[in-house]
């Protein structure tokens, strides 16, 4: 190991970030600064940002290890999120969202559904999920950088941990947002270049694109008969229509992934940053290829990753993983790139997720001061000026909880625990977002009656029906003597956003026809200029 060439990459990349964090503090003057930048960020930054947050190393590590075990049907995941979570979010979500954020003077995501409902019970309920779910994504996230570090420098899990999340922790309590995107930005340029080089090189290394993957088309006989089972067909192939295995890619990985990202708070929250709807239009443009570069190239090379172990080891990138599929990619690095390339993928993945990690914990800490604080406490006199305290308050809360997350949770999680805050986040936000900035007849107590069943629809659905979560919790077979309810095919298999959605969908839908809506007046100034 070169500790001189890798303690340089690292000095220098450190100090990037520390120079970006330190440029934020320095421009954040007000909590606006802090929490929506003021509301002028460029918007290449803005995209980038957008693109980093959510791109990240439960992407990079957890579903190219994914793609790794289950092959190349996880770029339908690429697809949807580029169509839905760039091409729909910017056009359709991105502007109204902007215009109304303004109109109501909203700085976070529960604030901005709060005052186009006036409820603070939307706003609590909205900042408490936030703050109790999201550090389950932040610590699959850590789980990314973590085991990266362990394969890559042959580190203890534990000490990557603590080391990665000290990093994340030194600017993104200092700098706000503007820290923080100015980082995604920087960080997002180095994803690019790390994840181009990485495709280029394995496509090289295999013998050129038609030469891998007409060796990983001829790998079919090398599927164990447990992935056999569960539908899987090879490689370059979809799963059997209607098997376990079609059920989790589709509904769980793509699905609950894809049509969750419309319902991210810490993505949401981009929109209103950017100074007009004409800055969405631009941004659109290159978040669209930031993450088509970002997720194609990672499921590409996860599949592609069982071509090279079988022609080092005689094996399948799974079992070369020792049966962890979040380690495929880390190992894969080590093994097939040169030595070099290795440390600056580090510094890849590092700003992968340093980036989404910083988004996640500015989340969880708006969640805790601006939500939750400002609508409790902080509504007596003078409070309002220890905002700022309690959103850095909720940032080391939230760091400490995915901190003893990513240590506690079991192997091959990332992508799991990915989709799975992100589908109980559109079971509960999707609806009363979309409808709420569409139409004007969504009422106060429909949001609140489609919220409320889309979390519990889609938590019930978790721990009483989908057996990869409800065995482990142990919860079910606590209370009814087995570990899932229903175990006809496919319920076990079939992920909760395609439950807990359509009934929140259903429940707002059907309780605004019936409620009354809020004053004119409101309604009017809520879509001025939508």
């Amino acid at each position: 190991m070169n500790y001189t060439l890798l303690n340089f990459i690292i000095l220098i990349y450190i100090g990037l970030i520390a120079l970006m964090g330190y440029l934020g503090y320095r421009r954040t003057q007000s909590a606006g600064d802090y929490i929506v930048a003021g509301g002028d960020v460029n918007p290449f930054v803005m995209a980038l940002s957008y693109g980093a947050a959510f791109i990240s190393t439960s992407a990079i590590i957890g579903f190219g290890g994914a793609a790794g075990a289950f092959g190349m049907g996880l770029l339908w995941l690429t697809f949807f999120t580029i169509f839905v979570g760039v091409f729909i979010a910017f056009v359709f979500f991105g502007k109204r969202t902007r215009t109304m954020g303004n109109n109501l003077g909203a700085m976070t995501f529960p604030e901005l559904m709060a005052k186009r409902y006036q409820s603070s019970f939307i706003h609590i309920f909205c900042g408490a999920l936030i703050f109790v779910f999201m550090p389950l994504y932040a610590g699959a996230v850590l789980i990314g950088a973590a085991r990266f570090l362990e394969t890559a420098l042959n580190m203890n899990y534990l000490t990557a941990l603590i080391v990665f999340t000290v990093l994340i922790a030194i600017y993104v309590t200092t700098g706000g947002i503007k820290g923080v995107m100015y980082s995604d930005a920087l960080q997002g340029s180095i994803m690019f270049l790390g994840m181009a080089f990485l495709l280029i090189y394995t496509y090289n290394k295999l013998g050129g694109i038609a030469e891998a993957h007409t060796a990983l088309s001829g790998m079919e006989s090398l599927i164990p008969q447990k992935l056999k089972a569960i539908g899987h067909q090879g490689w370059t192939r979809m799963p059997v229509f209607g098997s376990k295995l079609w059920w989790v890619l589709i509904s769980t990985l793509v699905m609950g992934v894809g049509i969750g990202t419309l319902a991210q708070p810490q993505l949401a929250v981009k929109f209103m940053t950017v100074k007009s709807g004409r800055s969405l239009n631009r941004a659109c443009l290159v978040g669209g290829v930031f993450i088509f570069a970002m997720t194609g190239v990672a499921f590409l090379v996860g599949a592609l990753s069982n071509v090279h172990f079988f022609n080092t080891e005689a094996k399948i990138a799974v079992a070369a993983a020792g049966g962890n599929m979040d380690t495929i990619i880390p190992l894969f690095i080590t093994t097939a790139m040169p030595q070099w390339f290795s440390y600056v993928f580090m510094v890849t993945l590092l700003a992968a997720g340093v980036s989404t990690l910083s988004n996640l914990f500015h989340a969880m800490g708006t969640a805790l001061g601006k939500d939750l604080y400002e609508q409790t406490a902080g509504k007596r006199k003078g409070a309002s000026k220890h905002t700022i305290l309690f959103v850095r308050v909720g940032i080391v809360v939230g760091i400490l909880v995915s901190l003893f997350l990513g240590y506690q949770l079991p192997i091959s999680i990332i992508a799991r625990a990915t989709a799975m805050f992100f589908g109980i986040a559109a079971a509960a936000f999707l609806p009363m977002y979309m409808l709420g900035i569409y139409w004007r007849g969504t009422t106060r107590a429909g949001a609140i009656a489609g919220m409320v069943t889309g979390t519990f629809s889609a938590l019930f659905w978790l721990v009483f029906i989908k057996a990869a979560e409800a065995g482990p919790l142990g919860i079910c077979n606590a209370i009814f003597g087995k570990p899932f309810l229903i175990e006809t095919h496919p319920w076990p298999v079939v992920d909760p956003i395609l439950i807990g959605l359509p009934v929140s969908l259903i429940v707002t839908i059907l309780v605004s026809l019936f409620t009354r809506r809020s004053e004119q007046s409101h309604i009017d100034h809520c879509f001025e200029g939508i």
